[in-house]
């Protein structure tokens, strides 16, 4: 599920930024008045959140494929949703700063 969310919000995102930029790239101003509004925040926030559950599920897929016992794998997903939450909040705090230099 997450494959398919990342694939619809990762073609949003690079036509956003990208294709429809003329040289191809945003400057720093630009990407400020761009992430101020509301919805291409939550649009961003949003991308942020589903390609690092993503890469989680990814990363325990392969570790859990490896056979650990069940003890590892609960420590496994306790560190993986600690590194996750602070991916998350790092990420989503980054984008308020950069929406509020504007």
């Amino acid at each position: 599920m997450t494959g398919l969310l990342l694939i619809g919000l990762l073609a949003l995102h690079m036509t956003a930024h990208h294709f429809v930029v003329e040289g191809g790239l945003r400057t720093f101003a630009e990407v400020v008045a761009y992430v101020a509004n509301p919805a291409i925040f939550f649009l961003e926030v949003t991308f942020l959140v589903i390609v690092t559950i993503h890469a989680l599920l990814g990363v325990r897929a392969v570790i859990v494929d490896l056979g650990p016992g069940r003890r590892a794998v609960r420590t496994l997903d306790t560190l993986l949703w600690i590194v996750g939450t602070a991916v998350i909040t790092y990420g989503v705090w980054l984008l308020i700063v950069i929406r509020g230099s504007g």
